[in-house]
């Protein structure tokens, strides 16, 4: 037993050493490379700093200047500049942490072994990969399966492989600290040692940790759309952002500055915003669906996404029923209807005459509008009818403009030379007041006889359909709608993938918006169906997407294991689901402190208690999260005095790591190393908004409920 343990660690040294060899080999090709980039970008900078002098003295003044901008060969270098800035990013990037897994396999060609990296590189000799890029389709043989026969997916089709070995490796500053051959998906010692890092500000890559679900997730085919349900910490956003950069690796020519990723809110936005730089990728738009509808709607007035969540937590049932009405398959029926409406009713036709004569009639108009042009959308028709109306109007006008000029050109054919030096002058001037008259005609007609034709103001005809109510979050798809039926109006870009995040408070028609207005036919969908906050009495829409996105193929996915939060955690978060799901954590934790406080002062002092013990244990962001914007503001003012800490209260302020208090709808998508849970004046049916609260935390939660009447009464001695 002795000499089997002797030689087995034996054997492991040898390993270590020749894995040590290789990482030193890497490492100087690394330096190589770099230093080659580095002496190529200078070349290119003295390039083109030659051209730009070159054309600054060939072009004198400012205006053929700025021919040099667009003088092709510039171009070229310009971006020949940037791509090799990327690259050397990039190696700069490998120095530290080449590679982090190796797999060896057999196929059809023999025998390789490929070492894995956040980048690609290859050799400056015979150009053979010396690291290969996560997202080629041969590295899902790392992710997912085990040993033994299996296949991968790639631009040719399926390729068979035999799986012989894997290898996960932990090298930082270019020393290698450790490796674990691993038989089936990443190495649990990794994944815990990943999971029970603290969370930084940013929410952050996980290239070296993907799972096998997670990898079949990002590696499905661009086409379609791709649903996910996963629970909360299942790393469901993170998926999502690593399945964009996967399509840009494999897609890049179609896909390049046409992805579009929408989210929750710009607090959201801000927490995943380095997620994709840190995969080598940039140039992805993303909104929150406020700013993609502002984009093309430009209004001025309309109710911000605090607001509309405050409105949703004090529960008024006029705005509750608003609310699910505007959130159901009903409301598109009824804006169908409407829009039907206007095509019959908008432009009541009448006779275009001019001096008597009708030159197009009713009944001409209404079969243009309702049948010959009926493909068209209802403005869009409207005016190729008034381009048919104008085209005969200026007909008329050239026939009628030619009849005065043939009658006075006759009667000065019919004058002595005597009369035409006495009248000629005051011919040509009839002849003028003649002609004007016909002109003033033509614009009467275009300005009076053709008013019917002017196009009625699209949020005016929303306003009307919505009882000039004040306008809401939910109407912004609604007003979409109607502008891309009655205006043929388009995003301003063709989306070739886009990335929908938080879905499950999406409504119908904000999927059927966002698919049309961008012609899109790539999607990824992902969100938690029990983390829905808007209310409904429908099943969620991102779960019935059958017919809204008829003609994709749809494939739903569920995710139920949580990376985030310790079995504790997840335990106590539970509690708030009706219909829990079979969650499986990965890790155990300290076990979740919870105290009802007995007034204020109480409550203040623990949370200030905690936040200085949280430090202590190294935590790098904390929070404080409260139910509604009352508690938080009331609470923050208390806690301010006493400490730093930061107070989010709308959505377009900046969260980075620290102390935190915010609201509870402002906490969807983000986590944090501890969450302290001031339940307090929460409703009996809000137990949606305890469990997204709960599932915040990372390692620990602490919860404290007080009654919201002692917090009123308390505040008021208190201050």
């Amino acid at each position: 037993m002795y000499e089997d343990d002797l030689e087995s660690e034996l054997n492991r040294e040898i390993q270590l050493n020749s894995e040590r060899e290789k990482l030193n080999e890497v490492l100087k090709q690394i330096d190589a490379k770099m230093m080659e980039s580095i002496g190529f970008r200078k070349k290119v900078v003295d390039y083109i700093l030659y051209l730009r002098k070159k054309n600054l003295e060939q072009y004198e003044d400012d205006e053929d200047r700025t021919v040099e901008y667009f003088n092709h060969e510039v171009y070229t270098k310009e971006e020949q500049f940037r791509l090799i800035n990327k690259s050397i990013r990039e190696l700069t990037v490998l120095k530290g942490t080449p590679y982090f897994g190796k797999v060896s396999f057999e196929d059809e060609y023999g025998v390789e072994e490929i070492y894995i990296g956040r980048f690609g590189m290859s050799s400056r000799e015979d150009y053979e990969p010396v690291i290969v890029d996560w997202r080629s389709p041969v590295c899902s043989l790392f992710y997912s399966g085990s040993l033994g026969s299996t296949s991968y997916r790639s631009p040719g089709g399926t390729v068979k492989a035999d799986v012989l070995g894997k290898r996960q490796f932990i090298i930082k500053k270019s020393k290698l600290l450790g490796m674990f051959d691993s038989n089936m998906d990443v190495k649990d010692e990794i994944l815990q040692m990943v999971l029970s890092k603290n969370s930084g500000q940013k929410l952050k890559d996980i290239v070296m940790t993907i799972q096998k679900e997670q990898d079949a997730l990002i590696r499905q085919p661009r086409e379609g759309a791709v649903v996910v349900n996963g629970i909360a910490g299942s790393g469901k956003t993170t998926v999502a952002l690593h399945r964009v950069a996967y399509l840009l690796y494999n897609y890049r020519k179609l896909l390049q500055g046409k992805v579009l990723i929408l989210g929750p809110n710009s607090i959201f936005m801000d927490y995943i915003s380095l997620v994709l730089p840190s995969l080598g990728e940039e140039g992805v738009t993303q909104l929150t669906f406020g700013e993609f509808a502002e984009s093309i709607l430009h209004l001025p007035d309309i109710m911000d996404l605090k607001e509309y969540m405050e409105n949703i937590l004090r529960a008024d049932k006029q705005f509750m029923d608003e609310i699910i009405y505007k959130n159901s398959l009903e409301f598109i029926a009824d804006m169908d209807k409407l829009v039907s409406r206007l095509e019959k009713n908008c432009f009541a036709a009448e006779n275009v005459l001019f001096y008597d004569k009708i030159i197009v009639t009713k009944e001409e108009m209404e079969n243009m509008l309702g049948y010959y042009f009926k493909d068209m959308p209802l403005f869009k028709r409207s005016r190729r009818l008034k381009g048919v109306i104008y085209s005969r109007i200026k007909d008329e006008r050239n026939v009628r403009v030619q009849s005065i000029q043939k009658k006075y050109r006759r009667k000065i054919e019919n004058m002595t030379k005597e009369e035409l030096n006495a009248q000629g002058t005051n011919l040509e001037y009839k002849k003028r007041i003649e002609i004007e008259e016909v002109i003033k005609e033509v614009i009467r007609i275009k300005k009076r006889k053709l008013k019917w034709l002017e196009e009625p103001d699209i949020v005016s005809l929303y306003k009307n359909f919505n009882g000039d109510k004040k306008l809401i979050y939910d109407d912004l798809a609604a007003i979409l709608y109607l502008k891309m039926k009655l205006d043929g109006s388009r995003y301003r870009e063709k989306m070739k993938h886009i990335v929908i995040d938080e879905a499950q408070d999406y409504s119908p028609l904000q999927f059927k918006v966002i698919k049309e207005l961008t012609g899109c036919r790539s999607f990824t969908v992902v969100g938690d169906v029990n983390q829905r906050i808007v209310p409904s009495k429908e099943v969620p829409a991102m779960m019935n997407l059958n017919d809204i996105f008829s003609g994709l193929e749809i494939k739903n996915f569920l995710l139920n294991k949580s990376y985030r939060s310790t079995n504790e955690i997840t335990s106590y978060a539970n509690r708030y689901l009706k219909n829990s799901r079979n969650i499986s954590p990965i890790r155990r934790g300290t076990e979740v402190v919870e105290k009802k406080m007995d007034n204020l002062e109480e409550l203040v002092d623990r949370i200030l208690e905690d936040i200085e013990k949280l430090k202590e244990k190294g935590y790098e962001s904390t929070a404080v999260i409260c139910r509604d914007l009352a508690d938080t503001e009331a609470l923050g003012s208390l806690l301010k005095k006493k400490t730093y800490i930061k107070l989010i209260s709308g959505e377009n302020m900046i969260y980075s790591s620290g102390e935190v208090i915010l609201p509870s709808y402002f906490s969807k998508g983000l986590e944090f190393d501890a969450v302290i849970m001031v339940d307090s004046s929460y409703q009996s049916d809000e137990n949606t908004l305890k469990y997204i609260v709960a599932s915040r935390a990372l390692h620990e939660l602490h919860v404290y409920s007080i009654s919201s009447i002692t917090r009123e009464k308390e505040l008021r001695q208190y201050e």
